[in-house]
C-alpha cells in the first residue's frame, strides 16, 4: 500500500468515525430518554390526570436536546482549544520543548534522529517534545497535518532505547504523520470529549460536593452527581470501542510504515520487546492517558480485548520476528529486572556519539552539476515512504551541513536571518540594495547579520540549501504573526528586487507560505479533496508546460517532454504546449485548485510531472529543487534525493 491508498484509507477511517460518533450519541440519548420515561411512567401510575401524558412528551424532547447540546458544544470547544495543532497537544500532555541548544545528550540525540528521518521522509521539521515525568516506554504524534507535527516522547523512551529502536519508534510517529491519522486523532479527541462529557460533569459535581457542610444542599447535588457519573459511564464505554476500533489497524499500518521507512525490524521489535519486558511498561502515570490513548506509541492504559487501542504487545512482536515467544518475553522480563536497558551505552557499542551523532555515512552528495536519473513511477512510490537509503542520504546532508549553521537555523534569533541569506545575490550591486531593503523592511542589525552569513551560505552545495532552509522553519513558526508578515513581505521584497523570480527563489517563497503560513492555523487546511483530474485539465497542462520549460534548453525537446507528461495523465487526450510569461501568478493560481485532488489522482500526477522533468533521462538540482517544492504544496512529501 503506497501513500495514496493509504491517504484514501485514512479519510474511509474519518468517514467511519462519524458513523460511530452519530451511533455512539444516539445510545446515549436513548439510555437517558429510556430512565426519563421510566420515571415519568412511574409517576404518570400514580396521577389522577391522564392528561401528563403531553408533559412526558415536552420531558423527553427538553431531554433529547439537553444531552445533545452537552456533546455537540463540549466537542466544539475541545476541538477549538486545540485548533492551534500539535504544539497544544503536546503541552496540553505535560510534554516540555526540546529547543535546539539543548545540552542533554539524551535529547540532543532525540533531535538528531527527528532531523533526520524529516529530511529523509522529505516533510517539514515536527515540534520536538518530551514528557519528562513519564518512566514509561512511549511516544505520540499529534497536530492537523506535517506543517504543525508534534512528536512527543516519555523520558522513560530516552533512557531505555537504543538510537535504532528510538529511530523505529520515531519512525512509526512520522509514519502516523504521513498516513494521515493525525487529524483523524485530533477529531477523535474532540467528538470522545463530547461523548465523555456527562461524565466529566458527575465527577466534578461529586468532586466539589463531596465535603460540603450543609447535607441538605449536598446530597441531591451528589445524587445529580452520581446519576451523570452512572449514564456518563455509557459515554466511556462508547469511547473506549469507538477508540479501540479506529486505532487498532492504524497501528498496525504504522508499524509496518516504520519498518518500510528504515529497511529493518529490529529497531522497532527491539522497542516493544523492552516495552514488554521492563516493569513500567509503556503506562503513562501523569499525562491524561484517557483522552490521548488512541496517539500512542504503546498502550497508555492497559485494557485488552474490545478497548485495547492497541493490538498485543506479544503481536505486535511476532509481525516483525515470527520466531519470538512468550517464553523469550518472560526472560526479557527477568533481565531487565535484574538489568533495566541503557540506550546510550547500547548506542556506544553501536559505535555512535553520546548524543546519537552519525560518525560517518555511505550516502554522498552527487556533484552540484551532476545529473540524477529518476522516472516517474519511482518517485511516485517514494512519495511518503522514505527507504533506507533515504535516510543515509540524510546522514549524509547532516554530516555536510556546517554545523554553525544548522545550529543558527534552529535558533529563534537567527533563523530568519539564514533564510534572508539564502535570497541574497551574487552581484554585488544587487546584494546591496537587498541589504538596504533588509534594514527598511526590519532593521540594520538584521541587514548586517545577513551580510555576514552570506558568503558562507553561497559556499552551500546547491542540494543543502532547502534543508538548512526547512530546520528554520520551526522556530519562524513561533514568531508573534506581525513580526512573521513583516518577514515575509522582506523576502518577497528580496525576490524581486531584480525584477524576476529564479526557480529557487520561487521554491523557497513558495515553502515558507506552504510549510509556515499554512501552520499558523492547521484545523482550516483540508488534507484531501475529492476532484479528479480530468477536473483540472487546464491546471495540469500549466503545470506540465512550466516544468518542461524550466527543464529543457531547448523548445523542442521541451515540447516533447510536455507531451510525455501530459499523455501519461490523460492518455486520449491532448492540450497544445503553452508556457506561460509569468509563471508564478499562473502556478500560484493553479496549484491550490490541484491540491483538491483526490489522493489516487495526485498520486497519477505526480508520475506524469516526473515524466515530464526527466524526460531527457535526467533531472537537475534545481529541477530537482522544483519538483519537490510542487510535491510539497501537493503535500505529497519527497525525499531530498530520488535517484535510483
Amino acid at each position: 500500500m503506497n501513500f495514496f491508498h493509504r491517504q484514501a484509507q485514512a479519510r474511509s477511517s474519518s468517514q467511519r468515525l462519524v458513523w460511530l460518533f452519530v451511533l455512539a450519541v444516539l445510545g446515549i440519548v436513548a439510555v437517558i430518554d429510556l430512565a426519563v420515561y421510566a420515571a415519568m411512567s412511574m409517576k404518570l401510575a400514580t396521577s389522577q390526570h391522564p392528561g401528563e401524558g403531553v408533559g412526558m412528551t415536552g420531558a423527553l424532547t427538553v431531554t433529547t436536546l439537553l444531552v445533545l447540546a452537552t456533546i455537540g458544544i463540549a466537542s466544539l470547544v475541545r476541538i477549538s482549544q486545540l485548533r492551534s495543532g500539535g504544539w497544544e497537544v503536546a503541552l496540553d500532555m505535560g510534554g516540555v520543548q526540546v529547543t535546539a541548544d539543548t545540552t542533554d545528550p539524551a535529547l540532543r540525540r532525540l533531535r538528531n534522529v527527528v532531523e533526520e528521518i524529516a529530511i529523509a521522509s522529505g516533510m517539514p521539521m515536527p515540534d520536538v517534545f518530551v514528557m519528562e515525568k513519564e518512566d514509561g516506554i512511549n511516544a505520540f504524534a499529534a497536530g492537523y497535518g506535517p506543517d504543525d507535527a508534534a512528536i512527543a516522547v516519555t523520558r522513560g523512551a530516552l533512557r531505555s532505547l537504543n538510537r535504532d529502536e528510538l529511530q523505529g519508534v520515531i519512525a512509526h510517529e512520522f509514519s502516523h504523520v504521513l498516513n494521515g491519522d493525525m487529524r483523524l486523532n485530533i477529531r477523535l479527541m474532540g467528538i470522545l470529549f463530547g461523548i465523555l462529557m456527562l461524565s466529566v460533569i458527575g465527577r466534578k459535581m461529586l468532586t466539589h460536593m463531596r465535603h460540603g457542610s450543609d447535607s441538605r444542599g449536598v446530597l441531591p447535588v451528589m445524587a445529580a452527581g452520581m446519576a451523570l457519573l452512572i449514564v456518563g459511564s455509557i459515554g466511556l464505554f462508547f469511547g473506549r470501542l469507538i477508540k479501540a476500533g479506529v486505532s487498532r489497524s492504524r497501528e498496525q499500518l504504522a508499524d509496518a510504515s516504520a519498518v518500510q521507512f528504515t529497511r529493518q525490524t529490529s529497531g522497532l521489535a527491539g522497542a516493544l520487546k523492552k516495552i514488554a519486558g521492563v516493569p513500567a511498561g509503556s503506562r503513562l502515570e501523569h499525562a491524561k492517558t484517557e483522552e490521548v490513548s488512541h496517539m500512542l506509541f504503546g498502550e497508555g492504559l492497559g485494557f485488552s480485548s474490545w478497548f485495547a487501542t492497541h493490538p498485543p504487545i506479544l503481536e505486535r512482536i511476532r509481525s516483525l520476528e515470527p520466531s519470538f515467544d512468550a517464553q523469550g518475553l518472560e526472560h526479557l522480563r527477568q533481565r531487565y529486572l535484574r538489568e533495566p536497558p541503557s540506550g546510550v551505552n547500547e548506542d556506544l557499542a553501536l559505535g555512535f556519539a553520546p548524543d546519537g551523532t552519525r560518525v560517518s555515512s555511505s550516502a554522498s552528495l552527487p556533484d552540484a552539476r551532476s545529473h540524477l536519473s529518476v522516472s516517474g513511477d519511482v518517485v511516485a512510490a517514494q512519495v511518503g515512504t522514505p527507504a533506507r537509503d533515504d535516510f543515509e542520504r540524510a546522514g549524509a546532508i547532516t554530516l555536510a551541513l556546517d554545523d554553525d549553521l544548522r545550529d543558527l537555523a534552529r535558533q529563534r534569533g537567527s533563523a530568519s536571518g539564514v533564510i534572508l541569506a539564502l535570497l541574497i545575490d551574487r552581484d554585488r550591486e544587487l546584494a546591496a540594495r537587498q541589504f538596504e531593503e533588509i534594514t527598511r523592511c526590519i532593521d540594520a542589525d538584521t541587514a548586517k547579520a545577513v551580510r555576514e552569513l552570506s558568503p558562507r551560505i553561497a559556499a552551500l552545495h546547491p542540494m543543502l540549501r532547502l534543508p538548512l532552509a526547512e530546520l528554520a522553519f520551526p522556530q519562524l513558526r513561533r514568531r508573534p504573526r506581525p513580526e512573521l508578515m513583516a518577514f515575509l513581505e522582506c523576502c518577497r521584497a528580496l525576490i524581486r528586487s531584480d525584477n524576476k523570480v529564479g526557480l529557487f527563489e520561487y521554491c523557497l517563497e513558495r515553502l515558507l507560505r506552504r510549510q509556515v503560513i499554512e501552520a499558523l492555523d492547521p484545523s482550516r487546511y483540508k488534507p484531501n479533496g475529492r476532484r479528479k483530474l480530468i477536473e483540472v485539465k487546464s491546471q495540469v497542462a500549466l503545470l506540465f508546460a512550466v516544468i518542461a520549460r524550466y527543464g529543457h534548453d531547448a523548445e523542442r525537446e521541451a515540447q516533447r517532454a510536455y507531451a510525455a507528461g501530459f499523455s501519461r495523465v490523460f492518455p486520449r487526450s491532448t492540450l497544445a504546449y503553452a508556457p506561460p510569461e509569468d509563471f508564478v501568478a499562473e502556478l500560484d493560481e493553479a496549484l491550490p485548485k490541484l491540491d483538491t485532488l483526490d489522493p489516487l489522482s495526485k498520486g497519477l500526477l505526480i508520475e506524469g510531472l516526473t515524466t515530464a522533468i526527466g524526460h531527457d533521462g535526467c533531472i537537475a538540482v534545481a529541477e530537482a529543487e522544483l519538483l519537490r517544492t510542487v510535491c510539497a504544496v501537493l503535500h505529497c512529501p519527497v525525499p531530498v534525493m530520488m535517484e535510483r
